[in-house]
């Protein structure tokens, strides 16, 4: 398992555009990949729990990512979440 601290560099707030980007990227890896904060914990390939994470620009969380992909998966959201990445 891999446990990632990201601040999101996105703007991801009022858009669905980029939280459906990111589910899409989840979803090419076997990993199972959840987004945590302090009180949430949600399945990045979950199109409806992503958009109950509300991610702001700024925000703390952790990726934390688990099977047999998780190396690159944990580093794709991560590119992702902090712009290094368009999709």
């Amino acid at each position: 398992m891999i446990k990632k601290p990201v601040v999101v560099q996105i703007s991801a707030g009022a858009e669905a555009r980029p939280v459906a980007l990111l589910v899409q990227v989840a979803s090419q890896y076997e990993s199972k990949i959840y987004l945590e904060t302090e009180n949430k914990r949600i399945n990045a390939k979950s199109i409806m729990g992503m958009m109950t994470l509300n991610l702001t620009e700024g925000e703390a969380l952790t990726v934390s990512v688990e099977g047999c992909d998780e190396e690159a998966a944990a580093d794709r959201i991560e590119k992702y979440l902090t712009g290094r990445i368009a999709s």
